[in-house]
């Protein structure tokens, strides 16, 4: 089943989806123009989720939030209940920090979060699951911001549950978990044209030598790795999805000549574009 809310004067989009036999998203190629994030819930067993072409575990009663640019697809889509939401439903509120568009569940920590749901919590998504279920088939002038309403109070539920699950916070606190959300935003915002932690240091107030003190607290990745990452992470969507060429690609992500980009690819991945696009290829 899939309802959906589209209001046409502010193009936003809002859909909730379950009991599908089929349910996946392919952002460079059909969906390209919906850019919508994901909040998944498998209500079934283990289960199999491909995200831009790597399987990973996704298990029973958990949820695993999706980026907008993520291609993915689930072993057995009628297990899974997914809110999918552009930013113009509800990223009214980004200045809310933490439950925002640009909030912890999906700027938060560099692995793949997926957030364990108690039989408390799954009582909690199912009351709001039941809740949306109802004013999809309420039709009034308020529809869209009861919707709004809903879909922030499961994006707080899930945010707390990430953050003690996933975060320390003797160690990280609130402001310090602040900075590499913005951090980590601020990477996905420039990255293209951006590859060196000093714009991203004077874009926060900050020294790259304090950005670098602080991720070695949060995570074994340096600050110049999450954005070098980030770059491998689009070329790898760019070489899979499109048929652009290397000198293209290159482009795209802000390097000088196809030959600098190649060598940047191979120095992290291993192997150069063409191999990599064979391997996937094979793979897939």
């Amino acid at each position: 089943m899939t309802h959906q809310f589209h209001n046409e004067q502010t193009n936003a989009l809002f859909r909730l989806v379950y009991d599908e036999s089929v349910l996946d998203r392919t952002f460079y190629g059909r969906d390209h123009k919906d850019k919508l994030l994901t909040i998944a819930w498998n209500r079934g067993e283990d289960q199999k989720i491909t995200i831009d072409n790597v399987a990973y575990n996704f298990p029973a009663n958990t949820i695993h939030c999706l980026m907008v640019s993520e291609s993915f697809q689930f072993e057995r889509a009628a297990d899974i209940t997914a809110w999918q939401f552009s930013r113009d439903f509800y990223c009214i509120v980004d200045h809310d920090k933490e439950v925002s568009c640009v909030g912890f569940i999906f700027y938060g920590p560099p692995q793949k979060m997926f957030i364990q749901l108690n039989e408390a919590d799954q009582k909690k998504a199912d009351m709001i699951l039941q809740m949306l279920q109802d004013e999809f088939n309420t039709y009034d002038h308020i529809q869209g911001e009861m919707m709004q309403v809903l879909l922030k109070r499961l994006i707080i539920i899930v945010t707390r549950l990430a953050k003690n699950q996933f975060i320390n916070e003797k160690e990280l606190s609130g402001e310090k978990l602040d900075i590499v959300r913005k951090y980590n935003f601020l990477v996905e915002t420039h990255y293209r044209t951006q590859h060196q932690v000093s714009f991203y240091a004077d874009q926060l107030n900050k020294s790259p030598k304090t950005l670098s003190n602080l991720f070695a607290l949060y995570n074994h990745k340096s600050p110049l790795l999450i954005i070098q990452d980030r770059i491998i992470m689009e070329a790898k969507r760019l070489i899979f999805y499109t048929e652009k060429s290397a000198k293209e690609i290159s482009y795209d992500l802000g390097f000088e000549d196809a030959g600098t980009f190649g060598k940047f690819f191979k120095r992290h991945t291993g192997l150069a574009t063409s191999e990599f696009k064979k391997t996937s290829a094979s793979a897939s």
